[in-house]
């Protein structure tokens, strides 16, 4: 059906550089929107950056300037380009897919998350 497979987490050092990839698979029809979301402990989940299928894009105000988000609609995948890297950054990063399957029926799907360690 639809799978989700992420890579590039890991631990870096404060003002390091991290790459998080996230590529869609299976019976897709269309893709309307991808993005990174990401969840520290103790906090809720909260939207990093989000781009549509059309290139449109939005970003938390706390990574504005720091990341930027891209995507390849013919291979499915969404890239985080994570700069100038904080300790507070560091959380579990979700990729997320809102996606058309055969059959025009909408799904939304999650990454299984992948942890970013900004720490000295």
């Amino acid at each position: 059906q639809v799978q989700l497979v992420e890579s590039g987490g890991g631990l870096v050092q404060p003002g390091g550089s991290l790459r998080l990839s996230c590529a869609a698979s299976g019976m897709i029809l269309s893709i309307n929107a991808m993005g990174w979301y990401r969840q520290a402990p103790g906090k809720q989940r909260e939207l990093v950056a989000g781009i549509t299928v059309g290139g449109n894009t939005n970003y938390a105000d706390s990574v504005k300037g720091r990341f930027t988000i891209s995507r390849d609609n013919a291979k499915s995948t969404v890239t985080l380009q994570m700069d100038s890297l904080k300790p507070e950054d560091t959380a579990v990063y979700y990729c997320n897919v809102d996606l058309l399957r055969y059959g025009e029926l909408r799904g939304i799907y999650w990454g299984q998350g992948t942890q970013v360690t900004v720490s000295s």
